[in-house]
């Protein structure tokens, strides 16, 4: 019988590289502070942390295959514990932007991987409601980065927080390498092109690619663009970390409207087109009173609408590659990373958190509703 991986340590991996992420957001003042840097600059490590997560993504879901779950999973943890290693003791700016790249490619294998793992132990409804939990975990992990990222930056700068991120690693490490089963069952010989072809041509993997990339990019521009927001209003980059709490409630609302809803069995494409009116919602009210605090109200909106698209997307995109399903996971992220690295990009060259929503929900609302 096929060994199933523990569900919570699929959980913490899949969790971690959210938490990797929005940890680091209210660090952006310190950091553009001890390296003298503008915010701008700052901010841009995030894009350059997806771009490098899109490529580890490619590498290890196309490992994960060829070498095994289990070995790959161990290889991309261990080099995402020495990036943050060198990332904690750097003083150059330089250095520090090469090891979160490195340190983007390393931890990019919790997020292919486990989702490989996760395909390889369950098909069909189980399979759904089992992304429908990992949704919740994906809910609060921004919680979880954002309100321990303001406390440490708090505590000791951003080098506090960098301590933090090779503990929680080196953790993760260990578990896995106790825990972890291999849940591949078979080896077949990898064709990628073939495969790679057949994914270019497949509308439904562009429309999923689209989808994922968007609800992302309207989450991250909150990390990447709030906590300089909220030093124009006077507030503190633990003040910003407390903020996580109130998003983190809107996507476990989300999360559990998902949940009692696909037990109801509505199709998943009624609950998108759900969620795609509520992130317009939210965004042109975003965009309306942005320059006060309580713009934070309809971001619940938002959050909200991600908690309820992204497990519906993930757990639909590669229903017809199973037989690939670690490479097919590879080029999918591939995809929607590198997009998800351009449109960070715009966003911190843009700087306007309300123009970026709106941007990115009109293009939602059109994907999701005009699917022919």
């Amino acid at each position: 019988m096929q060994a199933k991986p523990p569900l919570w340590l699929m959980l913490a991996l899949l969790m971690f590289p959210q938490i990797v992420e929005t940890i680091y957001s209210p660090a952006l003042g310190s950091i553009s502070q001890a390296f003298s840097v503008s915010y701008p600059a700052a901010s841009q490590t995030l894009s350059v942390y997806f771009v490098a997560f899109a490529m580890g993504v490619a590498v290890w879901g196309i490992l994960a295959d060829k070498w095994g779950r289990r070995p790959a999973m161990l290889t991309g943890l261990f080099i995402y514990g020495v990036s943050a290693m060198v990332a904690m003791q750097t003083a150059n700016f330089a250095i520090l932007m090469a090891a979160r790249a490195c340190s983007a490619f390393g931890i990019a294998v919790g997020s292919i991987v486990t989702q490989t793992m996760l395909r390889d132990s369950f098909t069909g409804e189980e399979l759904g409601k089992v992304f429908s939990v990992m949704g919740v975990g994906m809910a609060i992990s921004p919680v979880i980065g954002m309100f321990s990222g303001g406390q440490l930056v708090q505590t000791g700068g951003h080098e506090m927080v960098f301590l933090a991120l090779f503990i929680m690693a080196l953790g993760l490490f260990v578990c896995s390498l106790a825990g972890l089963p291999e849940t591949q069952t078979n080896r077949q010989v990898l064709q990628l092109a073939t495969l790679s072809q057949r994914m270019l041509r497949d509308l439904q993997i562009w429309r999923s690619a689209m989808l994922v990339c968007l609800y992302n990019i309207v989450l991250f521009s909150y990390y990447q663009l709030g906590g300089f927001h909220f030093a124009g209003l006077g507030l503190t980059p633990d003040q910003f970390g407390y903020s996580g709490l109130v998003l983190g409630l809107g996507s476990l609302i989300g999360s559990y409207i998902n949940k009692i809803l696909l037990s109801r069995k509505t199709t998943q494409d009624k609950l998108l087109q759900g969620a795609a009116v509520l992130l317009m919602l939210g965004a042109v009210t975003v965009f309306l009173i942005l320059d006060t605090i309580w713009f934070l109200a309809p971001m619940i909106l938002i959050v909200m609408a991600f908690g309820i698209a992204i497990p519906n997307v993930l757990s639909m995109a590669l229903s017809q590659y199973r037989s690939q399903a670690g490479s097919a996971g590879a080029l999918f992220g591939l995809i929607y990373y590198l997009f998800i690295g351009g449109g960070l990009a715009l966003a911190g060259v843009a700087q306007n958190l309300g123009l970026v929503l709106i941007t990115c929900a009109s293009v939602v609302f059109l994907v999701t509703f005009i699917q022919k």
